[in-house]
């Protein structure tokens, strides 16, 4: 590989036209397939084969009409209530919204509201005729019963005339008479209290269904779309499409006409379900990262010229992994932060990668050497590391796929693509720029340092090993500041934003403090209950099972109101709003959800479905959580056999990765401290605490883990190529110290501004996954990287390389910085010990 690149690295300096018209048309072809392929993005998370994924492919199937996507538009009088004119205006606008794409209907809520008095005004009569209606088939009965009353004491004296008269011997012909018609009277008796008989059930079915309307109208009496003020409307949108198929310019023809025409006295926002849509790639804050990783560029390269190169090949390959990614949108559902995780990484790598070609080159020419077998050796040899810190990346990317979680998967491509473009331009387009610019890269004040500097023995004799006292003092400092900095994470909780997560000027934040200020926290998230039944069902069972589920989930612990919302037509399934005492991302909410889950079906045979942000919350945070203990698994295992390959040692690599593990969870904590518990939340515009982005630790884990793996490349390389030419193992783990620590910190703040340019993003997933990057890159580099690893290094001396004799004789010889590619081309180099002294000495 070392050769191969060093002769990619000639060929682009002797060839540098060729080689940036090749980039060139490259992006053309980028920019053409973004213009043909990019259908947009989408602003939803889901995973496939979830409890609430199964609740609304039933509802699909069973009620099309409750499957859609809702949002919500709130309107709210700046002073006192909303008027009748105001009302009028507002209905032509809900009127006008029923033609826009994907919008299957839309609700006024003053008529809701007024149809739900009609409803209880409608059972108040019903109430008011079913005593009417008692009273008179009351007083028929009480008719009724005195007429009973008269015929039996008729039926008694006609039974004693009759016993007179056969004692006397008289005929009874005329008693027979009477008798006929006593029995007559009695038979219109029979009838007519049979009669009062069915009026009476009828009027007790029609009284239960009364009372069990009552009481569903009780138990619903908490969701409202008027607040009680009459100050504060809720506007619902149904759309077509489902939540994850709903196109953003469907959301953004919602807000462009509820905002075309403005009411006065009226403030309209949108919830999160419109609002939220897809954040800019690219922004002030980004800009001002990329300006501070330029600032220092100058300072460790010494020239503008030298600066520029890295942040015009990062240029490059981003926009090239962009288009390239986004070209694709069309045929796989994107995320929105798809993207943005490739922008973060092309760019920061992509400087970082260019700058450890850049560096090396330019110490190679102030030793004296050719520009062109300068840069073909810089190529072959920084060059041949970067290839391996990208593969290491790239590998830990990819390794997202095996979460099984496709948009996770798909970031993880996309963040994969960014890198290797980021790889290819480093070692090609680099060299290219380099040779263009030949040694003006060298400023007149490196090149009067490099003369009057001293030889290269001079400086290896200068450098000493740390005392015993100083590494263990650093290795127990920089564990214990991890271990303080991790304690947040143990009480760390998964979610996705909502609107008490948008910025505090926003419109999806306004709407989520307005419903919670009007109707409370619980109808900014909703719960979308389902209910089998055995179907073929009247009415009145119908309503009596929706009575008794209902009365079930009111039952529950921090439900305000359950209101039943529709019945399939085949009567099979039942669905139900139910409201929850606090909002979607509360531990309440979560335990409701949960607890709903767990409860066995209702009278035997209504099993209980819940869908819902909450619901969808659970999980897919639930899912992350499952697939990041083997994702770590399997990237930590790979990387490990990696790096035993690279250092042929088993200490080494434990070191490495036991120092990741303590600044991830570090880092884990760190995040967990600002998103979640506030801590400094104004300093970083986290305008609302709450649980941190579902996907965020998986996303930490293999950036970072790559990235630092990155770093103990570099650092660590020197070390060994110090101990196999002969020094100590204390003195070679000072001298590669010393040799790699400059670039190391160049490249490690290179990241921190880049990553961290990213927290000024409006979104909080794009907030939060750069604040992330930015404080792991620090940890990693600074505390592990530079403080601990070497101090346990020192500490444990020659048995950091110790590595079995079987396990030696069978594993690969890679020799990543290039050894045995100086030592094929001694005219272009006087020898790796002597590359370590010129650093060294340029560093003193």
């Amino acid at each position: 590989m070392a050769e191969l690149l060093h002769r990619l690295g000639t060929f682009a300096a002797r060839r540098a036209w060729t080689v940036l018209i090749a980039w060139i048309v490259i992006l053309a072809a980028a920019v053409g397939g973004f213009l043909v392929g990019f259908k947009g993005l989408s602003s939803s998370f889901d995973i496939p084969g979830t409890a609430s994924g199964e609740v609304v492919a039933e509802l699909e199937r069973e009620l099309p009409d409750f499957a859609g996507a809702t949002g919500t538009v709130v309107v709210h009088a700046t002073a006192g209530a909303i008027t009748d004119e105001q009302r009028e205006q507002l209905a032509e606008l809900i009127e006008g919204a029923e033609s826009l794409p994907d919008v299957s209907g839309v609700n006024d809520p003053f008529a809701t509201e007024a149809e739900r008095a009609d409803q209880a005004q409608q059972l108040e009569d019903g109430r008011a005729q079913l005593e009417a209606g008692q009273e008179q088939l009351d007083a028929g009965r009480a008719q009724l019963e005195a007429g009973a009353a008269a015929l039996e004491e008729g039926q008694a004296q006609l039974d004693a005339a009759r016993a007179q008269a056969e004692a006397a011997g008289f005929p009874t012909a005329q008693l027979d008479a009477q008798q006929a018609q006593l029995d007559a009277q009695r038979t219109v008796i029979d009838e007519q209290r049979a009669q009062l008989d069915e009026g009476q059930a009828e009027l007790d079915e029609q009284r239960t269904r009364l009372e069990r309307g009552e009481e569903l109208l009780s138990l619903a009496d908490g969701i409202r779309l008027v607040s009680e003020d009459g100050a504060t409307a809720l506007v619902t949108v149904s759309y077509t499409e489902t939540r994850l198929e709903l196109p953003q310019e469907s959301k953004d023809a919602t807000m462009a006409h509820f905002s075309s025409q403005p009411i006065d006295g009226l403030e309209i926002s949108f919830s999160t379900d419109i609002a939220q849509g897809v954040p800019e790639i690219l922004g002030i804050g980004e800009a001002i990262g990329v300006a501070l990783a330029a600032v220092v560029l100058v300072v460790v390269l010494g020239s503008l010229l030298a600066a520029a190169l890295p942040i015009v090949t990062a240029l490059l390959g981003v926009a090239i992994g962009a288009m390239a990614v986004l070209s694709f949108s069309g045929v796989v559902q994107m995320a929105s932060v798809t993207p943005i995780l490739g922008v973060m990484l092309g760019l920061a790598v992509g400087i970082d990668y260019s700058l450890f070609i850049v560096y090396r080159h330019r110490k190679q020419l102030l030793r004296g050497m050719g520009v062109v077998e300068s840069i073909g050796l810089a190529n072959g040899t920084a060059g041949n590391a970067v290839v391996f810190a990208g593969v290491t990346v790239i590998v830990a990317l990819l390794a997202l796929g095996i979460t099984g979680i496709p948009f996770l998967g798909l970031m993880g491509v996309a963040g994969a693509v960014s890198v290797a473009v980021a790889v290819l331009i480093a070692t090609s387009a680099t060299p290219a720029l380099l040779g263009l610019a030949g040694r003006r890269i060298l400023s007149r004040r490196a090149l009067a340092k490099a003369e009057a500097a001293s030889d290269g023995a001079d400086a290896l004799r200068s450098v000493r090993p740390m005392s015993h006292a100083r590494a263990v003092l650093s290795a127990v400092l920089a564990v214990a500041v991890l271990a303080t900095i991790a304690i947040p994470a143990l009480s760390m909780r998964l979610g996705l934003p909502d609107g008490a997560s948008e910025p505090a000027d926003s419109t999806a934040y306004r709407a989520y403090a307005l419903t919670e200020e009007a109707f409370g926290e619980g109808q900014n998230g909703p719960l979308l209950v389902t209910a089998t039944m055995p179907g073929d069902l009247d009415d009145v069972e119908v309503e009596r099972r929706q009575l008794a589920v209902a009365s079930e989930l009111a039952a529950s612990d921090d439900v305000v109101a359950v209101a039943p919302v529709g019945v399939s037509d085949d009567e099979r399934l039942a669905v139900f709003q139910v409201v929850p005492a606090e909002g979607p991302n509360s531990e309440s909410t979560e335990a409701l959800v949960r607890e709903l889950r767990e409860r066995r079906a209702i009278e035997g045979d209504m099993a209980l479905g819940v869908a819902g942000q909450a619901a969808s919350n659970i999980d897919i945070s639930e899912g992350l959580a499952d697939a990041l203990p083997t994702y770590l698994a399997v990237v930590v295992g790979l990387s490990f056999l990696i790096m035993v390959m690279v250092f042929r040692s088993l200490l080494v690599p434990l070191i490495a990765t036991g120092g990741f593990v303590l600044s991830l969870f570090a880092t884990f904590g760190a995040v967990t401290a600002v998103f979640q518990w506030g801590w400094l939340g104004g300093l970083f515009g986290v305008s609302e605490p709450g649980p941190i982005l579902s996907f965020l630790p998986v996303i930490l884990t293999g950036i970072l883990f790559g990235l630092a793996m990155d770093y103990q490349l570099f650092l660590t390389t020197g070390m060994r190529e110090a101990y196999v030419h002969g020094a100590d193992a204390r003195l070679a783990v000072a001298r590669g110290f010393r040799a790699g620590r400059s670039v190391v910190i160049a490249a490690a703040l290179i990241m921190i501004a880049v990553f961290a340019g990213f927290i000024a993003s409006e979104s909080i997933i794009i907030k939060a996954m750069g604040f992330g990057l930015a404080l792991g890159v620090l940890l990693d580099a600074f505390v592990v990287r530079m403080l601990l690893v070497p101090a346990i290094m020192h500490l444990v001396g020659r048995g950091a390389w110790w590595l079995p004799r079987w396990l030696d004789r069978i594993i690969p010889n890679v020799d990543v910085e290039g050894a045995s590619l100086e030592r094929r081309h001694p005219a272009a180099s006087t020898g790796s010990t002597d590359a370590v002294a010129a650093d060294a000495t340029a560093e003193r």
